[in-house]
Parts: structure tokens; sequence; C-alpha cells
């Protein structure tokens, strides 16, 4: 289907979802989030992707195969990626939510990060002005927080991105 059509899709659990293009609000929050990473990875590792960039995620069988196109992502094992995509599951990715998108982002997908071992997933709400983020801490135990316009946030897969949520949400 993918080879049929430009759109931006997705491929979970049977389901096909198909993602409209991105208001400018999100694109903005988008475009400074992956420069503050691209910044914040020079000279290490692992890099930054943004959409419309496909992750799949292992199949046990053809039919079992999960296709998703983070707003952005990091990934820090480049044996993951091929000329088209990224296998396996990224370090750490961040979610803009848009009204349309909300239920994928905040339920599919979560549960499919989760349960693929994503160290960090940032669900940016800019319509409330703030952040989910799931973290797996020493013991890989899932950790959630919400965090506030007038707050901080510092990644625990990136260390050295650090970021005042008022700098997002003014965009």
């Amino acid at each position: 289907m993918r080879k049929e059509t430009n759109d931006v899709l997705e491929y979970v659990d049977g389901v096909v979802y198909m993602s409209p293009s991105p208001n400018i609000k999100h694109q903005r929050i988008s475009t400074f989030l992956q420069g503050e990473l691209y910044n914040a990875l020079k000279d290490k590792k692992c890099e930054v992707f943004s959409a419309p960039t496909d992750v799949l995620f292992d199949a046990v069988n053809h039919d079992d195969k999960k296709i998703v196109v983070p707003d952005l992502f990091v990934t820090c094992n480049p044996d993951n990626l091929t000329e088209n995509e990224h296998i396996g599951a990224p370090d750490f990715i961040i979610e803009i939510l848009s009204p349309s998108n909300i239920s994928h982002d905040i339920v599919t997908k979560l549960n499919l990060y989760m349960k693929n071992n994503v160290k960090e997933y940032w669900i940016i709400d800019p319509l409330q002005r703030h952040i989910l983020v799931y973290n797996r801490d020493k013991n890989n135990e899932i950790r959630y927080d919400v965090l506030h316009v007038e707050e901080s946030i510092r990644s625990k897969t990136v260390p050295s991105l650090e970021l005042n949520l008022s700098d997002i949400f003014q965009l």
C-alpha cells in the first residue's frame, strides 16, 4: 500500500493509520527540537531523525510487523539503520500531538514503544502546554512524569539536552 500513496502511513497490529499533514505549530516545535537534538548529539555516536523516517519494530512473522513514523527519534546504534528505515526500537522518541492523533500517540504508540523497550518517550501536547515523559529506570521499570510550561526538562537518554518548556511552547 505504501508504494501507492505519498501519505504518511503507519501499520500496527493489522491496522493502517494515515496521518494528516501536521499544522504549522507542530512543525515549528519539531524543527526546534530537531535542531536542539542535533546540537546536543554533535560528536556523539547517536543521531536524530525526523518524520517521515519509518521505524520497523521486529516481527515474528510478516503479518505481525509494526511500522511507525515518529515525529523525531534518536538512535545510538547505526546497525539498526538501513537505506530506508530504522529497524528495532530507537533509544528516544518524541511525538507532538495534533488533534487528529491524540489517542494514537497516547495509547497505541505508547504501548508499542514501551513493549519494545524504547528507553525514553516524550509526548508533547501543544494545546495543554505540557509534556508526558516516559523513561525506563536502571531496573527497566517504566517511570512517568508530566512537566508543565514553567518547568525545564533534561533527557535521560541525551543528557546534554536540557530545555525550558516555555521555549517549546512559545513557538
